[in-house]
């Protein structure tokens, strides 16, 4: 890669040029149609129904038009290429997964730097010569398919593994056989939230029914689980259980190490229950026998068998999670790891102990125990960061771990059981100095007098003089905590004088389910509240003014930031919403939205109808006000949060605040899906978001 060593200084000439583009901008004339919905009395306009049609050649051309519009402005900013050459140069760097052993197998992912998928190897030993398993790069000329699962069988004979193409949710599976790593003929299609669970000559799997209609819009419902036998075909597959009473839930099923016990979880979250049921059956059995009979309040997760006991994580009594031992047998229940101040993230097992991963103010702390639950020590970590990847196989003699924060790229560390010692097992060697930034954790006052976390992150040296461009990210809902994690890609915005803060509110799991349970449904309000909270504390402590300011959050996060912007369009100055759900009247009638029904409400419910229409973004625009710089990001293999939430968020922000001197765009990817698809579109849109921040703030960008 070319460097750049002259500082590219941008002229006021230039500037004012483009902004002055920004007050003329013509969006596209969208069409508008008469369509008036009922919600309990409610008449709602929904002019832009239209757009939902994702196979429509009208929607296409719409797509077309808008981003037309979008990359022209995008292309006018002349260091556009410049933030992307340099993104391409500090993720260049290799870039390995833990390797996790079977049998005589080290197995473990490896990206060169740049490459669009990250490759698959294998290794006899952890001395061996690694060779190549499966490369997805080679599976499509633009790079977009992704390995998924790839589940190794207990005999070391077989591989199940999972391909999604072009960002899609949807999955295919195929089996490899591993002494020559060429795939049999076996083939099976509509896999969706799914693992890959082995017992004897096949495995389990759940999939939907073929979608009628768009298969990348069209409503999930009915998810089955199917047992396949290897070297048979997809229709002499054993369907293991459905319930078409109950469509709108999730079965799954998992199989303990030693193949004696197989697991049905089933999930209702289409009723709004946060919880689950959870069932066993021993090998040879047809029935399954319930652990927990009816789905409820509480989650239920098997962590391991002992012979015929099961190590059981739950959340019941114990809203930051415990650990049990059920006896099927008795049907009793043994308190095992107590519950503690701390929210339990997840417990793993591997070489006969327990590892249980907590989090204490948003960093992870890592316990080891004996089968029992006998606490025998704390593995040290290198710093306050984010660890995981603990467990293994039974008679494993040490487990890795990767450990990470903002500016600590990932780190594989190596535990021997026997010793408790830790040493390092791989370091990436990166393209910039990670000593040249620091990170800070503050606690910061909501409107309601909560304390909420935040980390900032910036150059060592920073000055406190509200000039800094600041991006303020967050997410807060679904019971997900957003943990200091690296990113080669914020390298960049930080090298140009940015601040990165990630604001830790409500609705996620950093403080167990009560933080959750505080951002809600009926209590979402708290979220916004925090959000904006976050944004005020940051130009009072003088790291920006509103006029650097830069909201960025996406999906829940991307509703986050329309809802924001909604009620406080003078708090920033970009947005930058992702793949949200911006429509909150219908986001459940799309694939598998009605599963976020426990987060939001739904508005088939009145109360819940009124709580969603007072902050659903698509619903809350209002004419004529002048909103901050937005990008719109969404793509149009998203099968999750579907574009057309963003399409008709666009097309009414445009006619409402059309008039706006700041400019409202949409950038909608193609053959990618809820994520960058691949490397190379994620760092395209990376350096878009960046180089669309920095104009719209009047930042002097800099050679690097």
């Amino acid at each position: 890669m070319k460097t750049l060593h002259k500082k590219l200084l941008l002229s006021t000439s230039l500037m004012l040029g483009i902004h002055l583009s920004n007050a003329q901008m013509q969006y596209p004339n969208t069409k508008k149609i008469d369509h008036v919905d009922d919600y309990h009395g409610v008449k709602v306009a929904d002019p832009y129904r239209w757009l939902e049609d994702d196979r429509s050649a009208e929607t296409g051309e719409w797509v077309k038009a808008e981003n037309k519009v979008t990359f022209e402005y995008l292309e006018k900013i002349p260091y556009r290429n410049m933030l992307k050459e340099r993104i391409e140069k500090v993720f260049n760097y290799p870039k390995y997964s833990a390797p996790s052993r079977k049998n005589e197998w080290f197995y473990f992912s490896k990206n060169d730097g740049l490459q669009n998928q990250s490759v698959l190897y294998r290794q006899k030993g952890l001395d061996g010569t690694p060779e190549v398993v499966l490369d997805p790069n080679k599976l499509s000329p633009d790079g977009t398919t992704r390995l998924g699962a790839f589940s190794v069988s207990k005999d070391g004979k077989y591989a199940v593994y999972y391909l999604s193409k072009g960002g899609s949710d949807w999955q295919e599976a195929y089996i490899m056989d591993l002494s020559t790593k060429q795939n049999l003929p076996d083939h099976i299609e509509w896999i969706k939230v799914s693992g890959a669970a082995w017992q004897g000559n096949g495995f389990y799997y759940s999939r939907y029914p073929k979608p009628e209609g768009s298969a990348l819009a069209a409503k999930n419902e009915n998810h089955q689980v199917f047992y396949h036998k290897v070297g048979t075909s997809q229709e002499q597959d054993e369907l293991v259980y459905e319930n078409k009473e109950n469509p709108q839930r999730f079965n799954t099923i998992s199989v303990s190490d030693d193949e004696k016990f197989a697991f049905l979880n089933i999930s209702d979250r289409g009723k709004g229950k946060e919880g689950n049921a959870l069932y066993f059956r021993k090998l040879g059995q047809k029935e399954f026998t319930p652990i927990i009979a009816e789905v409820g309040d509480f989650q239920y997760s098997i962590v391991d068998n002992i012979g015929e006991n099961f190590l059981i994580e739950t959340n019941e009594k114990a809203q930051n999670s415990k650990v049990e031992l059920y006896n099927p047998a008795t049907k009793t229940w043994k308190n095992i790891i107590p519950e503690k101040p701390e929210p339990l993230q997840g417990v793993g097992t591997a070489g006969g102990k327990m590892f249980a991963t907590y989090l204490k103010d948003v960093t992870t702390r890592v316990y080891v125990y004996d089968l029992s639950g006998k606490l025998e020590n704390e593995v040290k970590l290198p710093g306050l960061g984010t660890a995981g990847g603990f467990g293994g196989e039974a008679d494993d003699k040490f487990v890795f771990y990767t450990f990470t924060s903002f500016t600590f790229p990932p780190t594989i560390y190596r535990y021997d059981i026997a010793t408790k010692q830790t040493s390092v097992f791989r370091k990436p060697e990166v393209q910039f100095n990670p000593d040249a930034f620091e990170t800070k954790q503050i606690f910061y006052t909501s409107k309601d007098g909560t304390k909420v976390p935040m980390f900032i992150t910036y150059k060592k040296g920073l000055v406190l003089n509200g000039k800094n461009p600041t991006l303020l990210y967050a997410y807060g809902g679904f019971n997900i905590s957003s943990q200091p994690a690296f990113s080669a890609t914020l390298i960049p915005f930080l090298e140009q004088g940015g601040v990165y803060a990630l604001a830790n509110i409500r609705g996620g799991a950093e403080y167990g389910e009560k933080w959750h349970e505080a951002g809600m449904k009926l209590k979402k309000q708290n979220v916004y509240d925090d959000f904006i909270a976050a944004g005020e504390y940051l130009i009072a402590q003088k790291y920006c003014t509103k006029d650097f300011l830069a909201l960025r959050g996406g999906s829940n996060g991307g509703l986050l930031v329309g809802a924001v912007i909604n009620q406080r369009p003078d708090l920033c100055k970009v947005a930058i919403p992702q793949v949200g759900v911006m429509d909150m009247l219908r986001y459940h009638k799309f694939t598998i939205g009605w599963n976020w029904s426990p987060e939001y409400g739904n508005s088939d419910d009145a109360t819940d109808f009124k709580n969603l229409y007072g902050y659903s973004p698509l619903h809350n625009i209002k004419e004529g006000v002048e909103y901050p710089a937005t990008l719109i990001t969404t793509a149009d293999h998203d099968d999750r949060v579907v574009p057309a939430h963003s399409f008709k968020y666009a097309a009414t922000l445009q006619e409402k605040a059309g008039k706006s001197k700041n400019p409202l765009l949409i950038r909608i990817d193609v053959n990618s899906g809820h994520g960058a698809s691949n490397t190379k579109k994620n760092i395209e849109l990376t350096a878009d978001i960046y180089a669309f921040i920095f104009e719209n703030m009047g930042i002097e960008v800099k050679g690097f």
